[in-house]
């Protein structure tokens, strides 16, 4: 089969690959019917030592069972499913306390011998507890919202909720890629008052104003931090949500944050230290976030996307072959694509 395979910074290949198998009786085979390019593929894309032998890529798809283990009861071959970033038996005990990521018999996808999601199909270990079945067709208009449910949308929605997004509070998202739009879609649908995203490109907070973000400010650093001041009465939010992964991100975080108030990170931080000292420990500032387990979120969003009310497949706004994953990347990479649907 043919699959994406990354070599170096900036150099993504597809090639082939052999023919995914069962080699667990826990293990099923999923045809691919929609993947994507994730904002965190890029940093491999722009920093991965050159290597004369390439690795596997890609995290999020949706698909078709073609095959399952003797001990996957709960899917037939014809299912349309979807898969979250990582995979998990879904019944150890971080599994069951909605800790899926930290599951003690799972693991990552491109890692360790396992397929990426960026290919024409995937081996999934841990399928029964990995794969959710979706009520839709191999051709169902709704396939790129219900493919935001693989990693994006939950991301978003586990920023809003730890950090306390609902009813009447003050939000600000930082970052205006994809998983930033999710934050604020995420944010309005818990019943946010005030979501303020910061973001410099008018295509994307546009979007964002469409999901819900009832200012935007495009200025950085100080500026920017002065702006959401002004917009607050002077205070900043009771929630940040941190959707890049920057120092300088994280900084503005707490900066715009109301004394007493929560950070939530989700972006994958591209740093070591948090920037979280004697100041913000005297203004009662709370860091919290992480990796978000989708798995434990994926049952709550699916109605949503399922009766229309909320569409976050809108955050793909172009599409490419497989054969042309190496362009989504280029486009990702120069911003002239917010994210990269991939049809194989």
């Amino acid at each position: 089969m043919r699959a994406t395979m990354i070599y170096g910074a900036g150099d993504v290949r597809v090639e082939n690959v052999p023919d995914p198998v069962l080699r667990e009786p826990t293990d099923a085979i999923v045809r691919v019917l929609r993947s994507c390019v994730c904002g965190s593929d890029l940093w491999p894309y722009k920093s991965r030592p050159a290597t004369g032998k390439g690795d596997r890529i890609g995290h999020e798809f949706l698909g078709v069972v073609e095959d399952v283990g003797s001990e996957v009861g709960a899917l037939r071959r014809g299912d349309v499913v979807v898969a979250p970033f990582v995979w998990a038996d879904n019944t150890c005990d971080f599994c069951r306390e909605g800790l899926q990521t930290s599951c003690r018999h799972g693991g990552q996808w491109a890692a360790d011998d396992v397929d990426g999601g960026q290919g024409e199909a995937v081996r999934v270990p841990q399928a029964q507890g990995t794969l959710v079945k979706l009520p839709a067709g191999e051709d169902d208009d709704l396939l790129p919202s219900l493919l935001t449910l693989s990693d994006v949308f939950p991301t978003g929605h586990h920023c809003a909720v730890t950090a306390g997004a609902g009813p009447g509070t003050t939000v600000t998202v930082i970052g205006d890629g994809a998983v930033g739009l999710m934050a604020v879609l995420s944010a309005r649908r818990l019943g946010a008052e005030q979501i303020i995203l910061m973001g410099r490109h008018t295509g994307r907070t546009d979007l964002g104003r469409d999901f819900g973000a009832t200012d935007v400010v495009a200025e950085r650093d100080e500026e920017g931090i002065e702006h959401v001041r002004e917009l607050t009465g002077g205070d900043g939010t009771r929630a940040v949500l941190e959707c890049v992964g920057t120092e300088q991100a994280i900084t503005t975080a707490f900066a715009v944050a109301r004394d007493g108030g929560t950070v939530s990170r989700v972006g994958a931080p591209q740093y070591e230290r948090v920037p979280m000292g004697f100041g913000e420990f005297m203004r009662n500032l709370t860091l919290t976030g992480g990796v978000a387990p989708a798995r434990a979120y994926i049952e709550e969003l699916l109605p949503e996307i399922l009766d229309g009310a909320l569409q976050p497949g809108r955050v793909f706004d172009s599409t490419v072959s497989l054969e042309q994953v190496p362009d989504g990347y280029r486009a990702m990479n120069d911003r002239r694509a917010l994210k990269v649907l991939i049809r194989p």
